[in-house]
């Protein structure tokens, strides 16, 4: 990473539409570290997915029913959650908000969608 990728600003990274109703920015990565802003309208679905990579999860804005493992959790503005590798995982929009989300490794495949 050079100098020049230490810092992210928001306005020079562009939203890549992800599902209906859901949109998100690739911010600040590494090899080993990556965060993620992702906005939500009410009702979109961050449809149950796994991955190899862990995630954690900050709720930024809003409200969303998150599913991790089985176990089903309404969390608002504040209130995180943590998804261990290849553990199925997925959001409903409760209500227009933004999630945070930090993964390690980085993943690869965001990083080939932006090419």
């Amino acid at each position: 990473m050079s100098e020049r990728d230490q810092f992210v600003l928001d306005g020079s990274v562009e939203w890549e539409t992800v599902a209906q109703g859901m949109k998100r920015k690739v911010l600040a990565y590494g090899e080993d570290l990556m965060i993620v802003r992702v906005e939500f309208e009410k009702g979109a679905v961050g449809a149950m997915h796994h991955h190899p990579h862990r995630q954690g999860t900050y709720v930024a804005r809003g409200s969303f029913e998150a599913t991790v493992g089985g176990r089903t959790e309404r969390l608002t503005e504040g209130d995180t959650f943590f998804a261990e590798a290849d553990v199925p995982h997925g959001v409903l929009a409760l209500s227009d908000g933004t999630l945070i989300d930090t993964f390690t490794p980085a993943r690869q495949d965001f990083l080939a969608a932006k090419k």
